[in-house]
C-alpha cells in the first residue's frame, strides 16, 4: 500500500509541475489584476486551460495516493513537483540545465528522501473528530485569509507573492487533509456516504481557493518569493494535520537530526531551483 502511495504521488507531482509550467506561462501574459478577473482572462488562453488539466490529473493521482498513505508521506512527496517542473522546461525550450541547476535537484531529492527515510511517517486512518476538525479549520482558514489580506495590492511584489503563496500552501495543505477523509469513506462505505459527507464539499471548495490563490501568487510577483512558500509550507503543514487529525506517527528523539539536515537540504534546494526556473521560463517568451 505504502508502495502504491509513493507512485501515485510521484505521478502527481509530474502531473502538478506540467500544470503549473502552463499556468505561469499563462499568467505571465496578463496584465496587472487578481481575484476572479484574472482568472476569466486566463480561462481564454490555451495554455492555461491545459495547465488546469494538469492540475485535475495531479487531483485524481493525490486522492489515489491518499487511498494508500498518510497524509504526512503522500504531500511532503509533492515538493518534487519544482524540479520535474525544471526538467520538464529544459527539453521543451531545447536548454540544458547548467550544474548548479542539477546540483539543486540532487539537493531537493536527497534532502526530501532523508527526511522521509527518517521520519517514516505511519497511519492508516482517514476519519477524524469535528473536535479535531473545528480548531484545524479556524486556525488554516483564518491564517489563509489574514494572508489574504495583507497581501492586498499596493504592497511590494516579493511581500505579495510571498503572502499568497503562503495562503494558497494553507489551502492545498487543508484541501489534501479533506480529501483524504472523503476518500476514505468513498473507499469505507461508497459513493453514497461519500456523497452525504462535509468533507467532499469541502475540499472541492478549498481547491478551487487554491487555485485561484496560486494564480494570483504567481502573477503577483517573482516565483523566488512565492514557490519556497507553495512548497515547503504545504509538506509542513500537511504532517503536521496528519499527525493532528489522523494520529499518524513520525520518528522523534535523535531523528530529528537527520529530518532537519534532510529539510535544510530541502529548502536550499528549492531557493536555487528558484534562480534557474524564472530564467527558463523567460527564455520561453
Amino acid at each position: 500500500m505504502t508502495g502504491l502511495a509513493v507512485l501515485f504521488a510521484l505521478l502527481g507531482a509530474a502531473s502538478n509541475a506540467m500544470g503549473t509550467a502552463f499556468q505561469r506561462k499563462a499568467a505571465s501574459r496578463v496584465s496587472e489584476g487578481g481575484g476572479l478577473r484574472l482568472i476569466i482572462r486566463l480561462a481564454r488562453q490555451p495554455a492555461w486551460l491545459i495547465g488546469i488539466a494538469g492540475v485535475i490529473g495531479a487531483a485524481l493521482f493525490q486522492a489515489l495516493a491518499l487511498a494508500n498513505g498518510p497524509l504526512s508521506l503522500v504531500q511532503p512527496l509533492f515538493i518534487l513537483e519544482l524540479p520535474f517542473a525544471l526538467m520538464i522546461a529544459v527539453p521543451l525550450l531545447h536548454r540544458r540545465l547548467s550544474r548548479a541547476g542539477w546540483q539543486a535537484v540532487a539537493g531537493v531529492v536527497a534532502g526530501l528522501g532523508l527526511v522521509l527515510l527518517s521520519a517514516a511517517p505511519s497511519g492508516a486512518r482517514s476519519d477524524a473528530s469535528m473536535a479535531r476538525w473545528i480548531p484545524v479549520l479556524i486556525l488554516c482558514l483564518g491564517t489563509a485569509a489574514a494572508a489574504v489580506v495583507v497581501a492586498r495590492p499596493g504592497r511590494p511584489p516579493l511581500f505579495r507573492a510571498a503572502m499568497l503563496g503562503t495562503a494558497s500552501a494553507i489551502s492545498n495543505a487543508l484541501t489534501a487533509a479533506l480529501l483524504k477523509s472523503a476518500v476514505g469513506t468513498l473507499d469505507d462505505d461508497g459513493f453514497v456516504a461519500f456523497l452525504g459527507m462535509w468533507q467532499t464539499y469541502g475540499f472541492v471548495l478549498t481547491g478551487i481557493t487554491a487555485v485561484l490563490l496560486l494564480e494570483n501568487a504567481l502573477q503577483a510577483g517573482p516565483l523566488a518569493a512565492s514557490q519556497p512558500a507553495l512548497t515547503i509550507g504545504d509538506a509542513t503543514l500537511s504532517l503536521v494535520l496528519g499527525v493532528t487529525l489522523f494520529d499518524e506517527t513520525i520518528r522523534t528523539g535523535w531523528w530529528l537530526l537527520p529530518e532537519l539536515i534532510g529539510a535544510g537540504l530541502v529548502l536550499w534546494g528549492v531557493l536555487r531551483l528558484t534562480r534557474v526556473v524564472p530564467h527558463l521560463a523567460d527564455m520561453a517568451h
